[in-house]
């Protein structure tokens, strides 16, 4: 399988074996990431996404990377169509295995809530967040409850970013959640913090482990 250069969320597809606090997959699909960069100035950036997987979408078209001229407010142009955009867009399928071992189990209807202030706890902006929560909740606060449990290397080593020039800070949030019908006892997980300087790259996504 070809890998394609560097890029933020997942939704899983087909059986999910839940063994232990391992999630595995046969064809587990890492939905809607979407990456924003935030320059000091304007400036010509490079993405390139190393996706151990198969992509099943981008926007714009992710071909040999992603070319463009970023600003300062965060708004992309394509070098070779001259489109704005205010962030990179992509969703694949991969064999990745996540662990959720460590976690949060939140009743559906404080879902909201919990992301609020788990999202402002880990960086993301109010924009940002919004746009989290705004995809995510409607597919979420129906539930009796959710297991949730933020990835960090299990995501990113199967989904690297190439970026040139390179970021002064980088923040890649990617949730895996579940639903549940009764809560169950977990670890609690906690969150980084991250500090924003320069040259800040900023991605989130996630994937739901269907049974």
């Amino acid at each position: 399988m070809k890998k394609i250069g560097l890029t933020i969320a997942s939704v899983v597809l087909g059986a999910f074996i839940l063994t232990g606090c391992e999630i595995k997959s046969d064809i587990p699909v890492v939905e809607k990431p979407v990456i924003y960069l935030y320059p000091e100035e304007e400036m010509e950036v490079t993405v390139r996404l190393d996706y151990e997987g198969t992509l099943t979408s981008t926007y714009p078209v992710y071909e040999d990377g992603w070319s463009v001229i970023a600003k300062p407010d965060g708004t992309l142009v394509s070098k070779e169509t001259g489109r704005e955009y205010y962030c990179l867009f992509w969703e694949g399928i991969s064999d990745a295995t996540y662990d959720m071992s460590k976690g949060f189990v939140v009743a559906g209807e404080e879902t909201e809530s919990f992301l609020e202030d788990a999202l402002a706890k880990m960086g993301l902006t109010q924009r940002e967040a919004n746009e989290f929560i705004i995809y995510w909740l409607p597919r979420m606060e129906g539930n009796a409850y959710n297991l949730i449990s933020f990835q960090g290397a299990a995501y990113t080593d199967t989904a690297k970013l190439g970026i040139s020039p390179q970021p002064d800070s980088v923040l890649r949030v990617f949730m895996v959640w579940q639903s549940l019908d009764e809560p169950i006892e977990i670890e609690r997980q906690e969150l980084p913090s991250f500090e924003r300087t320069g040259f800040a790259v900023v991605e989130w996504g996630g994937s739901e482990v269907i049974e």
